[in-house]
């Protein structure tokens, strides 16, 4: 997390004036002139522009008389103001014409030259000065050091006949923007004479960096501390996502201003402590004098869009434009992160009315929060429109879309797109997401040919890509694809990373595939475990009847501490049921109800009425379904027909079952076949043969059985009652 602590620059101050130039420029007179001179120094000006330097010079000279000091202040004022307003050539001519010079003078235009990036001009009027002092050497050492030369910085700093604690700052701050915080540390531990400065620049060049234990080391041996001391700490340890720690700090500062308490509600917003920043802004506002700033806008309004509060999101809104901060939006952050808020929360209009109000400032952000916006909100045509205006399309609008058309089920639309993307911004994300969107979409054939054509292509697969693969393996259970995927996966992986949903893959795929072995050895090897984890391999077990490890897995998870969910339950439910463990089984679900106080669905449900129905107690399954706390569905009424067919004996219950079943889903066609095949194993032909023919008269069709087999890559499907393949013979061959 970073927290931006923003201050204007008096130079933006002045480009935020009214437009500069030769016509509107004039210098306030000074106390000491008369009026009359202003208009003098806007002729000189003119002269010095158009290079008539005798006509300037006789302007000079017609200045006021008075001592030859007050005089040179004057000039090399005017000098100053040129230069600061972007007229260094002028600045020159002035410095060349001026009858008086002093040191002050040489310096202003020395400095004139470096802030305006001329340093070779400026290196050769060093040289050429007839005197310089520790201010003449300190300007060169900050001018090299603000372009990054930092060896002629060096080269300067030890020629230094003499240096202040400027000069050492200047060398320490110059070390660590150019990123050698060793050295920068040196020549701070060599200064002299120490100020507080000097402490915020080594402090703040670890923060900026990450190192908080060397900030923290020189922040307890400061004793000179200020507020920029205090608050670069807090911002420091917001950064590196320690917000408890920076909170403390803030507590216990002694003096805070508005860049404090706006760093610490930055530091809890952009580290998903939301509400926590909203509430410290109350504070700020009732318990200091501070006024907000933009920084703070932009914190509080990007945490209205992580909390969804559009409501609060529009009183900031309207306190902005109260506070007449929209005039000040300069560099347009409060702009795009007011589309972002709307646009999160799912208020286009108003996301829209912001965006089309400052068009002209809109940047690639803005556009991407208006595209995910309508994307989110299910209008892809509005999305696709205003993509189609983006005046150059980045990866990120171009991966929205193709999510957003995947997510509709729009696949080809999809596919069209993600075709039509450059390929410079085909990233290893871009691909994935497209491979994720066949996966989502159940074309799995379609999502393992594009994994290849990525190879093909030379994008690296990443520990994403082969997590979406290896569900979609398990999903179809095609291990010796699986095994590919792992094997690769092993091999390109090079700079291994622990990715705990990666683990969690390939326990899924293989206890899918069979191979509940394999995803227990994964499983045991994990360097941490989250519950999809323990969820995951409790379900295999479950899956492969082993209830007692499942059960058993259950409670070692509650030994490590870790809740079960909804999951979880359904998992050792699902095992009560293969096992027969009815008490065990009701047990649980009394847990989950009183325990946990998980509500429960409708699998939980169909998983008692399962457990009850293979244990024989099929009247007991159908008083829970009568007792239940929701109006049952066809999937309980289809779950209680089932459990009677177990047995075969229950007709009567299972009859009650069918017709409220029926009622439902007149053309159930499992439903329809359960009843038969009931009434057939009780001899009761004739309801089973008039339940056949109203089945008939229905048009209800029980869908035929399939099995499929995967060779070189190619799927091929049977469904029963085909006729054989006429390349069957070397398909089985082949696999």
């Amino acid at each position: 997390m970073q927290v931006l602590v923003h201050h204007t620059p008096i130079l933006v101050q002045l480009m935020r004036c009214s437009c500069f130039s030769l016509r509107s420029f004039s210098l306030k007179p000074r106390s000491h002139f008369p009026l009359h001179y202003e208009c003098d120094e806007s002729q000189l000006l003119h002269y010095l522009t158009n290079g008539f330097l005798h006509e300037a010079r006789t302007i000079l000279h017609s200045f006021p008389s008075g001592n030859i000091h007050s005089r040179v202040v004057h000039w090399t004022s005017m000098l100053t103001n040129y230069a600061k307003h972007g007229y260094v050539e002028q600045a020159r001519n002035l410095f060349d014409i001026m009858p008086h010079r002093n040191i002050v003078t040489y310096n202003a235009m020395l400095s004139a030259y470096l802030q305006s990036g001329m340093t070779r001009q400026a290196k050769r009027f060093f040289d050429d000065m007839p005197e310089r002092n520790v201010v003449s050497w300190t300007a060169m050492l900050s001018g090299y050091a603000g372009l990054g030369w930092i060896d002629d910085a060096r080269k300067v700093f030890d020629e230094m006949p003499e240096r202040n604690v400027v000069s050492w700052n200047s060398m320490v701050v110059g070390l660590i923007r150019n990123g050698d915080l060793e050295e920068a540390r040196k020549v701070f531990d060599d200064t002299p004479d120490k100020n507080v400065v000097s402490w915020n620049a080594m402090i703040e060049g670890y923060v900026e960096n990450g190192r908080m234990d060397d900030a923290k080391d020189l922040f307890d041996q400061i004793e000179c501390r200020n507020v920029i001391t205090w608050t670069s700490m807090i911002s420091g340890y917001c950064r590196v996502g320690d917000v408890n720690e920076a909170f403390r700090l803030f507590q216990i500062m002694p003096e805070k201003n508005v860049v404090s308490w706006t760093a610490m509600i930055g530091g809890f917003a952009w580290n998903g402590f939301y509400r926590e920043a909203l509430l410290l802004f109350l504070d700020m506002m009732t318990l200091s004098d501070a006024k907000p700033n933009e920084e703070t806008f932009v914190s509080l309004v990007y945490a209205c869009a992580g909390m969804g509060f559009p409501c609060l999101g529009k009183q900031l809104h309207a306190q902005m434009i109260l506070n007449r901060w929209k005039l000040d939006d300069y560099d347009c952050r409060l702009g795009r992160s007011l589309v972002r808020m709307y646009s999160v929360c799912g208020l286009m209009d108003s996301a829209r009315s912001v965006f089309e109000g400052d068009m002209k400032n809109c940047d690639d952000q803005s556009f991407n929060s208006m595209i995910n916006g309508y994307v989110q909100a299910g209008q892809l045509h509005k999305a696709q429109e205003l993509f189609d205006t983006v005046p150059i399309r980045n990866k990120i609008a171009w991966t929205c879309m193709i999510s957003g058309y995947l997510s509709a089920g729009q696949v080809l639309k999809a596919s069209n797109l993600f075709d039509d993307m450059p390929d410079s911004d085909k990233d290893s994300i871009a691909w994935t997401l497209m491979i994720y969107g066949y996966v989502q979409n159940e074309l799995i054939a379609e999502a393992i040919n594009l994994f290849a054509e990525m190879m093909a292509q030379g994008a690296s697969p990443i520990n994403s890509t082969y997590a979406v693969l290896f569900g979609a393996v398990g999903s179809v259970a095609y291990l010796d694809l699986g095994w590919q995927l792992h094997a690769m996966q092993l091999k390109t992986i090079y700079e291994y990373e622990y990715d705990v949903y990666l683990e969690n893959s390939l326990i899924s795929m293989y206890a899918k595939c069979g191979e509940i072995e394999d995803a227990y050895r994964i499983f045991s090897n994990m360097n941490c475990r989250d519950k999809i984890s323990w969820n995951s391999m409790i379900m295999g077990l479950s899956d492969h009847g082993r209830a007692n490890e499942a059960l058993n897995m259950y409670e070692t998870m509650l030994e490590f501490g870790v809740y079960p969910d909804a999951v979880t339950f359904l998992g050792v439910l699902t095992a009560c049921a293969h096992a027969g463990f009815v008490d065990k089984g009701c047990e649980l679900f009394s847990v989950m109800l009183n325990d946990y106080a998980l509500q429960p669905g409708l699998e939980h449900y169909v998983s008692i009425i399962n457990i009850l129905g293979r244990a024989g107690r099929v009247k007991d399954a159908e008083e829970f379904v009568l007792r239940l706390p929701v109006e049952p569905n066809h999937t309980i009424w289809g779950a209680l027909i089932g459990v009677c067919g177990l047995s075969k004996t229950d007709a009567d219950i299972a009859r009650r079952a069918a017709t409220r079943l029926l009622e439902l889903d007149p053309l159930n066609a499992p439903g329809h076949v359960t009843l038969c095949n009931i009434y057939a194993a009780n001899d009761r032909h004739l309801e089973e043969t008039s339940l056949r023919r109203e089945m008939r008269m229905k048009g209800v069709r029980k869908a035929p059985g399939c099995s499929w087999i995967l060779v070189k890559g190619k799927v091929h499907a049977f469904s029963s009652g085909d006729r054989l393949d006429p390349l069957a013979e070397e398909m089985l061959l082949q696999s």
